[in-house]
């Protein structure tokens, strides 16, 4: 006997699902539909997002059958439905709705495109579709003894405590948040094969996102902005529930042609929102999303994507949530200390010689923005902070700072509690080393950092740009 549980990889998303129902007349009517979400051993359910045929159909007939695919072993299955309930809150329409919404953040649909219900259906019976796939043709290479990537294996086969405690060894030796979010990125590449990832966290503003540290993308994209709400990142920041989607380009598609049918009967010159780009891999094709909170405050975002439309499982949205929450502990950790380590500022090296070209700083006051040859750098806190650290070092020759001492000035406006600061830093000293490596801010020591400048500065201060 099939049990629901079983079948965990069809409700993914990677092959569209259909759904077909009948009124009460026995006129069939069959539709696609993107996403089945699986809710108990008893029960599936799907998004009501129109009124639509199969919504009358289902009004005036309960029943339904919904067929399903496999995407590793292209198995079909056809679940008998009953329907039971509409929800118009709670966990299952929580998750669905903020898929759906992150989906039409992306494609400029937020506010039409979105979901009226979670419809919630008794699977009354589940039969395995057999004989549907033409036999392969001869010489066709049997792809069955090929190895099993270390990401896709089942937890069965696989010892996710020893990943789990050896990622949190890695996470507990950092010194600093920096080196924290290098083990976490490193250590999901390591074990897990998950090449391409990111860590935005929360700015000043507490409206959006910057994104501090990447692994596995060309340009690091450290600086980028994702403002709460917009597209799958901004949606996990303002909804703080993970979201996991898999075949991103059919999602797309479906969203696009609702927006096409929409802007089609839109009043003569009404626009709609413009489509928000993915950032990252251009063609990703699966997600994943978790929220960094501590104490019920979001810090960032763990942002996770693949080219393989079924790279993350159910399993993986689990297990990575003990991660995340082990990170977002990590990052308040690290983020109040201001003691100084006397071993590590015993540990300092020189600062290496090098020749000195001229750099031209410019400062624009109305928007805190820095420029640097003539090229945008830094904005907001961070940019405050580089303007301060280069007026005081060329006007009083200093070289040493503390944390604290950038948190008691009011002239940076940081928040008087959990202000990020040394996210801020970490941000700025990866924008110098992208765009003026001759400017530099290492650590020394816990809650001390220096500044070495290996130019002749010539700094510039404007009302506005």
């Amino acid at each position: 006997m099939i049990a629901l549980e079983d079948l965990a990889r069809c409700f993914e998303g990677v092959v569209p699902a259909t759904v077909s129902t009948c009124s009460a007349d026995g006129v069939p009517n069959v539709s696609s539909i993107s996403h089945v979400q699986f809710v108990d051993g008893r029960h599936v359910a799907l998004s009501r997002q129109f009124f639509n045929k199969t919504t009358r159909n289902l009004l005036e007939n309960p029943r339904a059958m919904v067929t399903v695919w496999d995407p590793v072993s292209f198995d079909v299955y056809a679940l008998g439905l009953r329907f039971v309930r509409s929800e118009t809150s709670g966990a299952t329409y929580d998750r669905m709705a903020t898929r759906i919404e992150a989906i039409a953040s992306h494609t400029g649909m937020s506010g039409i495109f979105r979901l009226l219900s979670a419809d919630i259906f008794e699977v009354t019976d589940i039969l395995a579709i057999t004989q549907h796939l033409a036999p392969a043709e001869p010489g066709t290479p049997d792809l069955s003894d090929l190895p099993v990537e270390p990401s896709k294996m089942p937890p069965g086969q696989r010892d996710e405590l020893w990943v789990l405690h050896r990622l949190s060894t890695r996470m507990n030796q950092a010194p600093d948040l920096e080196s924290l979010l290098a083990a976490v990125l490193d250590g999901l590449a390591e074990d897990f094969g998950f090449a391409h990832a990111k860590v935005l966290l929360v700015d000043e503003t507490g409206r959006r996102l910057f994104t501090v540290a990447s692994r596995g993308y060309e340009e690091s994209g450290v600086g980028s902005e994702v403002v709460f709400g917009e597209g799958l990142i901004g949606t996990v920041a303002r909804d703080r529930r993970p979201l996991r989607v898999g075949q991103m380009d059919s999602n797309l598609r479906y969203g696009r042609a609702v927006r096409a049918e929409v802007t089609s009967r839109a009043a003569a010159g009404a626009t709609m929102a413009p489509e928000i780009p993915l950032p990252g891999l251009p063609d990703a094709q699966s997600h994943l999303a978790l929220p960094l909170s501590v104490r019920g405050r979001l810090v960032g975002v763990l942002a996770l994507e693949s080219r393989n439309p079924a790279t993350f499982e159910t399993w993986h949205e689990a297990f990575l949530g003990v991660v995340a929450d082990q990170v977002a502990a990590g990052i308040d950790r690290l983020s109040v200390s201001d003691v100084e380590d006397p071993a590590s500022a015993a540990r300092r090296p020189p600062a290496p010689a090098a020749p000195r070209p001229r750099r031209s700083f410019i400062f624009y006051q109305n928007d805190d923005c820095v420029f640097v040859d003539g090229e945008y750098l830094i904005r907001n806190v961070p940019g405050r902070i580089l303007w301060k650290l280069l007026k005081t070092h060329q006007e009083q020759g200093r070289s040493e700072f503390t944390n604290r001492e950038l948190r008691l000035d009011p002239g940076l406006g940081l928040p008087p509690l959990r202000d990020n600061l040394e996210s801020r830093l970490i941000l700025l000293r990866q924008r110098l080393a992208q765009k003026c490596p001759d400017v530099r801010l290492p650590p020394r020591g816990r809650g001390r950092f220096a500044v070495e400048i290996e130019c002749d500065l010539q700094l510039d201060e404007r009302a506005s740009g």
